[in-house]
């Protein structure tokens, strides 16, 4: 009988997968985010950089990313962050910002990437995992996961704004329509997407000129803050895993990733 690698669903150590897939399985990355890695000349297998995304390896290679080996993830992590604005939704930074990742190395041993982005003025939930078919599923437009939204504004609110966003609204020849869009007071809206295109909120407000003070994630699907505070993280339950993957529109075999307002 076959050996099983445990958390990593190959058969044994010779099966083959596509580097970007077994990168992600390894937990360096997401499937798309690995092809840039892969494109972009740093990695090496068995010593010869590789820069074909077709290329397929097993665990019996040698995989380095940026001169480093790499191996099959023992223990598939998912973890909820609640990140203060002012962090950076990247495995690394080029201008020596404050990256979200870092809040949990302390913590996890494992590589965890973030699974979709907030950008660095956001706050508030996103998810952190070494299960690349995890992220692919949850991060494709197609999943149709819904992801709440608390926007205050420095200016009162068109009394518009609500009922339009929720019909559509096209910018710059872009169409940017939410599920869910409710004035709570003068400054203050909840806004629900399902496909977040890059800074969506933010470009609808901007189009109206209408300044955002904070734009805080408080729900990813059936995931809420519950009292998490900024800068704190836990891990999901298997139950809470589950659910957000049942809530998930797409096929399982979905395997990109969006970024969100």
């Amino acid at each position: 009988m076959k050996k099983k690698v445990r958390g990593s669903n190959l058969q044994d150590k010779h099966e083959e997968l596509r580097l970007q897939h077994y990168m992600a399985r390894c937990g360096v990355a997401s499937r798309r985010a690995s092809e840039a890695i892969i494109t972009a000349g740093r990695v090496s297998v068995n010593g010869q950089t590789v820069t074909t995304l077709g290329t397929k390896v097993s665990a019996a290679d040698t995989v380095c990313v940026d001169g480093q080996e790499i191996r099959l993830e023992e223990q598939k992590r998912y973890v909820l962050l609640n990140k203060p604005a002012g962090y950076v939704c990247s495995l690394a930074d080029e201008k020596g910002r404050p990256v979200a990742a870092d809040l949990l190395r302390a913590r996890y041993s494992e590589r965890l990437y973030n699974v979709g982005r907030l950008d660095m003025f956001s706050c508030g939930l996103i998810i952190f995992t070494n299960d690349g078919d995890f992220a692919a599923r949850l991060s494709h437009p197609s999943a149709e996961l819904e992801k709440e939204y608390i926007v205050d504004t420095s200016l009162p609110l068109p009394r518009t704004l609500a009922k339009d966003f929720m019909a559509g609204v096209r910018i710059d020849g872009v169409f940017y329509r939410c599920k869910e869009a409710e004035e709570l007071n003068a400054r203050r809206m909840r806004i629900v997407l399902v496909e977040g295109k890059n800074r969506e909120i933010r470009r609808v407000f901007e189009s109206r000129e209408i300044g955002i003070k904070s734009l805080m994630r408080i729900r990813i699907g059936s995931v809420g803050v519950d009292g998490l505070q900024y800068g704190e993280f836990r891990d999901l339950s298997n139950a809470e895993v589950a659910a957000l993957l049942r809530q998930c529109k797409n096929s399982p075999s979905a395997s990109a990733e969006n970024t969100e307002y």
